[in-house]
């Protein structure tokens, strides 16, 4: 079992050392960002794109050449938060976009062109960079989509003091909805971070030029002031910053890191790509200055860190828009979803439930089952070299309104946990509780957490619906590492288990908590024997993976009939060469 990391919390290996000088040089000059005198007449935020720093260095590795045009530019936002809510009504739909818009105490709404995103990754296209060589030959001219969530810190000292938005953009393929926004005087980098390709560039110093596309620039009133950075590119090798040879083996590539990740601890967490391309063992460089954004504003729900290095707030008042009077308070009217509900906490009862079980009338997890993505064909491993196997990754997800809490107790010497479901009402009171089955030690190597048992199931079906082959994959531990739909009521923006160190207990524990936060869900790639399905000795043709929520019933839900997802296959080839063709999901072409 693979857990497949969709939020992920690692050091940075290698920081941007133009960006972190000029952020130590603009703090240690006294440069004050200054509040603006009266609020504008006009309603809706004031967007600027800055650029940090004049120069950056970026590195190019001997062994893997290319470099990612982190160039340090921003898209401030002041006069209010620039907020947007993203959804498709299901899979047979395009993706919509609409801005929200606070004016005063009212907040109004605008749909966004159609066919203006596709997806929930950011808006495509939004900044133009265009790369100049020494001698003004241009050597490179690109797009890149800007994430609204890639916030990095605030750009004055009277900002609010924490984000309130999703701390990245959402890169499952079956992502229903989602929140994107910058916070009231607060910048976001438009990098588009690791879903970028990088570029080839030889060493040396170029010009480069970042602007906003015309487009957006129309539709959000920002100015067309382009930034100039002037792009020292530096050449490095993995041999001089390890102390000898590291193969090309020890490193993944950036396509590959996309998809697969190193484990840990059962999970997928974010391996050399997350560091640039830097081996195993490659020293750590100096943290970067920065705004006093905590680092869950750097990285985000995806595969990746979704922003680099935290932007200084000490601006000239020319880098700034006019001020919303007062800090924007998170937060908003009945019925919305604000983000901000993190009750009950991630922390387990001490003690198994005394007194009578039951099942009150109070709000409720609704448990959603996605289709099957990242489907593939394996020849087989080497403990089964003969066999053919079917591997999947698969969701199952929260749309609330009420978080799955589940509490596992130990009786002591026991290798196994009684579980109870917990309920509580609208003010996070704990009114209830009823016994779920149970949870189990997993001491294989990789794994060593609880496993909370029958929390799904996956099968392959044939076509005519009929259970073919069942994964051996039926115990999980939860977290959140999916952001599936921040528009459903009561979404946590900021979930607080989001992997295994957060979630899923240790040997020695004598009782554990596993949470499912409302709009968040939790995938898990099945890629071993057990887990992916055994297909050597099943004829070609049409078939059917099916993810199924809560199998048995067990957990209280609001609706058990939407529980179950199909994915159309198509299998071909033969033993030993086995293919898999996955047809579009609808409007979901992604296998």
């Amino acid at each position: 079992m693979t857990r497949f990391f969709q939020q992920g919390r690692p050091s940075s290996r290698l920081t941007r050392p133009s960006i972190a000088a000029a952020a130590a040089i603009a703090v240690t000059a006294g440069v004050v960002a200054a509040a603006p005198d009266a609020k504008s007449d006009e309603a809706g935020p004031k967007l600027s794109l800055i650029a940090a720093s004049t120069s950056v260095t970026l590195d190019s590795w001997k062994e893997e050449p290319g470099v990612y045009l982190d160039l340090g530019t921003y898209l401030t936002s002041e006069n209010g938060a620039l907020e947007f809510r993203v959804n498709r009504t299901s899979y047979k739909d395009p993706v919509v976009i609409k801005q929200r818009i606070q004016d005063g105490k009212k907040t109004r709404t605008r749909t966004l062109p159609a066919g203006l995103v596709n997806d929930f990754s950011g808006l495509p296209d939004f900044t133009r960079i265009t790369l100049t060589d020494a001698a003004g030959e241009k050597v490179l001219e690109r797009t890149e989509t800007f994430c609204p969530n890639n916030a990095s810190g605030r750009v004055r000292p009277d900002a609010p003091a924490n984000s309130k938005y999703p701390q990245s953009c959402p890169t499952n393929p079956f992502t229903l909805g989602s929140v994107w926004g910058v916070e009231n005087g607060w910048a976001s980098n438009t990098y588009s971070a690791y879903y970028s390709e990088p570029v080839e560039l030889a060493p040396g110093t170029y010009t480069a030029e970042i602007g906003v596309a015309e487009k957006y620039r129309d539709l959000f009133g920002i100015a067309d002031e382009p930034q100039t950075v002037k792009v020292v590119v530096r050449e490095r090798s993995w041999e001089d910053e390890s102390g000898g040879s590291v193969g090309r083996g020890a490193v993944k590539s950036a396509a590959s890191a996309h998809g697969a990740h190193a484990h840990h601890a059962g999970h997928a967490d974010n391996g050399p790509h997350a560091q640039h391309g830097a081996p195993p063992g490659t020293p750590e460089a100096p943290a970067a200055e920065t705004s006093g954004a905590g680092p869950s504003y750097n990285e985000g729900h995806g595969p990746y860190p979704a922003a680099p290095p935290a932007l200084p707030w000490a601006l000239k008042r020319s880098s700034l828009g006019r001020q919303a009077a007062g800090a924007a308070e998170i937060g908003d009217g009945p019925g919305q979803t604000d983000g901000s509900r993190q009750a009950p906490a991630a922390r387990p009862n001490a003690e198994r439930p005394t007194g009578k079980a039951s099942v009150p009338d109070v709000p409720k997890p609704d448990l959603r089952s996605l289709p099957a993505y990242g489907i593939t064909v394996s020849d087989g491993y080497e403990e089964d070299p003969d066999r053919d196997y079917l591997a999947f990754s698969a969701n199952v997800w929260n749309a609330g309104p009420a978080k799955l809490v589940v509490d596992g107790f130990r009786s002591p010497g026991k290798d196994v946990m009684d579980a109870y479901q917990y309920f509580y009402d609208a003010d996070g009171k704990q009114v209830g509780y009823t016994p779920t089955g149970g949870m189990e030690w997993d001491p294989r190597p990789g794994h060593e957490h609880w496993h909370f048992l029958d929390f799904a199931s996956y099968r392959l079906l044939s076509a005519d619906k009929k259970e073919t082959v069942r994964s051996g994959k039926e115990a999980f531990c939860l977290a959140n590492t999916d952001a599936v739909d921040y528009t459903v009521k009561n979404a946590a923006w900021h979930p607080d288990n989001t992997d295994l160190s957060t979630a899923c207990g240790e040997q020695n524990s004598i009782s554990v908590r596993e949470v499912l936060d409302v709009g968040s869900g939790d995938t898990y790639t099945q890629d071993l024997p057990g887990q992916s399905f055994d297909i050597t000795d099943l004829p070609n043709g049409t078939y059917y993976i099916q993810v199924l929520a809560n199998p048995e019933n067990r957990l209280k839900e609001t609706d058990h009939d939407n529980n179950s997802a199909l994915r159309k296959i198509v299998l071909g080839g033969e033993k030993g060469a086995r293919t898999v063709t996955v047809p579009p999901h609808y409007l979901v072409d992604a296998n």
